[in-house]
């Protein structure tokens, strides 16, 4: 149930088009601080879970609050409280990181951008970048700016969708330090992915969406005392493909 401690809450939230269901009715608690994992095969609903819940899209059922805001009723707050570092980053490619960011930051309102963009290219450790274009970048290089500009602001919430797609091994590793650093600051992170080994890594709680239906959801406490390895994927890949439904 939603409380004072809840960072996401929704409630028989859905969407459909016409007769095709998106999203069935969600309900759903992300405490604050938690680092939570949104597990589903590609198709299952993550992403328009998270254009929801970030007020890109306006639900057809139910309701939501993302940082003790209403989705429906307090869009622009609900804005000034999130971060969003979706799965392709859109960068201007003519302009250089700092340009970028500055240009975000500006865009925020914050009251001294130079210094957030100084600060936040530190955090992240890509002050080397700063001066580059980054139509020259890598994935992961733009991955990190992106994830620069979702941050500039330190938003109470983080939502990443589908954050290592494509990424390199040291892309991913330098990613999961990153999100581990944010977390340490007290930032709460809603994560889509489809790869299990990083929500086993990272996540202090979990959700399975198949086909549009919240089928599990559990703390990684509990997972981890439950399932090893091996049978946490057989678990996986059971409630994915919809054979049963095990929602906590």
């Amino acid at each position: 149930m939603p409380s004072s401690n809840s960072a996401v809450s929704t409630h028989g939230l859905g969407i459909s088009y016409g007769d095709a269901v998106a999203l069935h009715p969600l309900t759903l608690d992300v405490q604050k601080g938690e680092v939570f994992g949104f597990l589903g095969h590609n198709g299952a609903g993550k992403t328009t879970t998270i254009r929801l819940l970030t007020t890109l899209l306006e639900p057809t059922t139910g309701s939501a609050r993302v940082a003790g805001h209403d989705i429906i009723s307090d869009p622009l707050k609900v804005r000034a409280a999130i971060g969003y570092l979706p799965e392709n980053v859109r960068l201007y490619d003519r302009f250089t990181t700092r340009e970028n960011l500055m240009f975000f930051a500006r865009l925020s309102g914050l009251e001294k951008p130079a210094d957030a963009v100084h600060e936040t290219l530190d955090f992240l450790n890509i002050t080397e970048l700063a001066d580059r274009r980054v139509g020259t970048f890598s994935k992961g290089m733009r991955q990190r700016v992106g994830l620069a500009q979702a941050i500039l602001h330190r938003p109470d919430v983080l939502f990443l969708d589908e954050p290592t797609s494509g990424l390199d091994p040291m892309g991913v590793r330098q990613l999961r330090e990153i999100i581990d650093r944010l977390n340490a600051a007290g930032m709460t992170i809603f994560m889509n992915t489809h790869l299990l080994s990083e929500v086993a890594r990272s996540c202090t709680s979990i959700g399975v969406l198949a086909q549009g239906r919240l089928v599990f959801r559990d703390t990684m406490q509990v997972v981890a005392a439950r399932y090893d390895e091996h049978s946490l994927e057989e678990l996986y890949v059971g409630v994915a493909a919809g054979h049963s439904e095990v929602a906590a």
